[in-house]
């Protein structure tokens, strides 16, 4: 497996936002019972819900489980705005894998209200992420396999080659919107088979041959009373 330099690590520390693609999977988009999308559906997490490989998902009260949805995160490189689709590419600094947990009954909720999703993705811990691979490692990004575990079994697995909006016409769109920075990341959307996951349980999740990551589930700690 690969072990990145600490260059590429301190990319994620400078971005100041986390772009994130939904329903860019054909097939999750029918499993949740959405219409395919005829351009990009975007929406923000903070920079603050990012949880490092090893860490512990927090499931908030009064919540009893969180949905898993794994995704490959691209880590842009230099600032990128009104970039052309032909030459996106080189705006990429280097690739990850990250999983966009959400709050699925918060967002059942907000989406039925026509409310924003922010507080069932944004919340801390909710954007596990792995290091950061250069982009030597990944000459391919349309064609990799992502899976994710849970407990031992295969919950997810999907191509890369199935996103129905691909990698340079993102970020040429998200980048006629807004300025993306160093460091910023775009979660692409998550193939078929998210479900939920429960305090006590572990999620193990990769890159076919380039990574994999590893991540408990427990119970957010309520503060206490003073």
């Amino acid at each position: 497996m690969a072990a990145p330099s600490s260059a590429y690590q301190k990319l994620l520390n400078m971005g100041t936002k986390i772009v994130a693609v939904g329903r860019n999977y054909a097939a999750h988009a029918k499993e949740l019972g959405n219409a395919v999308p005829k351009e990009p559906v975007l929406f923000m997490k903070p920079t603050s819900s990012y949880l490092g490989n090893g860490g512990t998902i927090e499931v908030p009260h009064p919540l009893e489980s969180l949905d898993h949805e794994v995704e490959l995160a691209v880590v842009i490189g230099r600032k990128a705005r009104d970039v052309p689709e032909s030459s996106a590419m080189d705006y990429v600094g280097g690739y990850a894998l990250a999983l966009d947990m959400t709050a699925r009954e918060i967002q059942a909720a907000a989406k039925s209200a026509g409310l924003p999703w922010t507080v069932a993705k944004g919340q801390d811990t909710f954007t596990p992420i792995s290091s950061v691979l250069p982009t030597s490692m990944v000459p391919d990004p349309d064609n990799l396999e992502l899976w994710l575990k849970v407990d031992g079994e295969i919950r997810q697995k999907g191509s890369t080659k199935d996103m129905i909006f691909k990698i340079p016409f993102l970020i040429s769109h998200i980048s006629s919107l807004m300025t993306l920075l160093e460091g910023d990341v775009i979660l692409t959307g998550t193939p078929k088979g998210v479900g939920p996951v429960k305090a006590g349980q572990k999620i193990t999740a990769g890159i076919t041959d380039l990574l994999d990551v590893h991540f408990n589930v427990g119970k957010r700690q309520r503060p206490s009373s003073s």
